[in-house]
């Protein structure tokens, strides 16, 4: 017999699924508008992230207004420029190739920041870990990044924009520490697999290669 504390088989599927099936999307954003009720319920979904001490540092910059989100993509552009350059002859030319933002593409932008040093929560735990906050900040948007899948809405995280430029456009004041900066919308398809194995930059690791038993370089026996 099931009880309330128990999900039901579809259920845990579903939460399985949407992990599995998430993306960083960059790519197939359709123009319709997020409704304010979704864009709502996915912003619930990331403010019930657990954070320690309950201090919820999290803080979310819904930006709307075209000519900021114009000049996000013009720092992106710069950062970007300066990205490419740093590689090696072989790898630039694979990155210049990479599609690696949908600044214009995307009907939504959300800016995530974190209160590092809020009040709330006392400090409990973060005497020894300080770090925690921008932690706990990155499951409220894991959190939203799944909710969003499970709504058919694409979730791309832009991290080639240099903070202290951002900061100016978005008149972040200096005690917030920024963490992402979200490109959100309806798409057209979700990629079976992610765009950077796909294209061949990188491959992603198998679990045991990423696994250890009570110490380091101990393998299961």
């Amino acid at each position: 017999m099931q009880t309330p504390q128990v999900f039901t088989e579809p259920e845990r599927e579903a939460v399985y699924r949407a992990i599995r099936e998430r993306r960083d999307v960059r790519r197939g954003f359709l123009p319709t508008p997020l409704p304010d009720d979704i864009l709502r319920r996915l912003l619930e979904a990331a403010h019930s992230a657990p954070s320690v001490g309950l201090m919820q540092p999290w803080r979310f910059l819904v930006v709307r207004e075209p000519a900021i989100r114009q000049a996000v993509h013009d720092l992106f552009l710069e950062a970007n420029n300066e990205a490419q350059q740093a590689f090696a002859a072989d790898r630039r030319d694979q990155y210049a190739a990479l599609k690696l933002e949908g600044l214009l593409e995307a009907p939504q932008h959300l800016c995530i920041v974190c209160d590092c040093d809020s009040p709330q929560g006392h400090g409990l735990g973060r005497r020894t870990m300080p770090e925690t906050a921008v932690y706990s900040t990155v499951c409220a948007i894991q959190n939203l990044w799944l909710a969003a899948r499970a709504e058919g809405i694409g979730a791309g995280w832009v991290s080639i924009l240099d903070p202290r430029n951002l900061r100016n456009v978005l008149r972040i004041p200096e005690h917030l520490t920024i963490v992402a900066y979200l490109c959100l919308g309806y798409v057209d398809t979700f990629a079976t697999e992610p765009d950077l194995e796909r294209q061949g930059w990188e491959q992603r690791t198998p679990l045991d290669d990423c696994l250890h038993f009570d110490h380091f370089g101990v393998p299961e026996e």
